[in-house]
């Protein structure tokens, strides 16, 4: 049995990784939510916070730089998400940011970012 989950849509068209995307938002929104999930083991209620984010918007400036190199969209995003992957979490970042150290950094600032968000509403 198959199922399919639905992916959450951006609540933040203006700047985050969907404003930095520009044109190509639309078209990389799921595929970068399905890479980070998939990637980090988090959900995607998580990547949609974590994608909404400043670091969103940094993500999406690798994305577009893999895409400049001449990457197809979905490979872009996919050399992002390991990039993001390869690095680590480190004694500035923790000290900073409150994540342990050594962990990927992409997941490490999707976590980070979903923390504040449930921070914020309660």
């Amino acid at each position: 049995m198959t199922t399919t989950t639905q992916v959450p849509a951006t609540q933040n068209e203006a700047w985050g990784f969907w404003g930095t995307m520009t044109e190509h938002a639309a078209a990389a929104w799921p595929t970068a939510m399905t890479a980070i999930a998939e990637a980090t083991g988090q959900p995607l209620d998580a990547v949609r916070v974590f994608l909404d984010s400043r670091h969103g918007r940094h993500f999406a400036d690798d994305g577009l730089n893999q895409i400049h190199a001449g990457l197809a969209l979905a490979d872009a995003i996919q050399a992002a998400t390991q990039q993001w992957m390869g690095w680590k979490i480190g004694r500035q970042t923790s000290k900073q940011y409150g994540i342990p150290r050594g962990l990927p950094y992409l997941t490490g600032f999707v976590i980070h970012c979903e923390i504040n968000e449930e921070e914020a509403v309660s």
